[in-house]
């Protein structure tokens, strides 16, 4: 559930920033649109921001464990 959220929440905001604005269509009648950007950039935008919550939830359990190991 987490990393549906992220990667939504992660394309959003890039959809949303200035840079994507630029090449999706900053210029006249489309000119200086550059669709390559939104077919390498999207994916690992998405990508990452699926993976960020699972990499932080391996961290907080494995900090949460460590704490709570008597012998670590």
């Amino acid at each position: 559930m987490l990393s549906a959220v992220g990667a939504l929440v992660a394309t959003l905001v890039w959809a949303g920033s200035p840079r994507t604005g630029r090449h999706m269509g900053g210029g006249f009648e489309g000119e200086g649109t550059d669709v390559g950007a939104a077919l390498v950039e999207l994916p690992l935008v998405a990508l990452a921001g699926a993976l960020l919550p699972a990499l932080v939830s391996l961290v907080i359990a494995y900090l949460v464990g460590r704490r709570s190991d008597p012998h670590g």
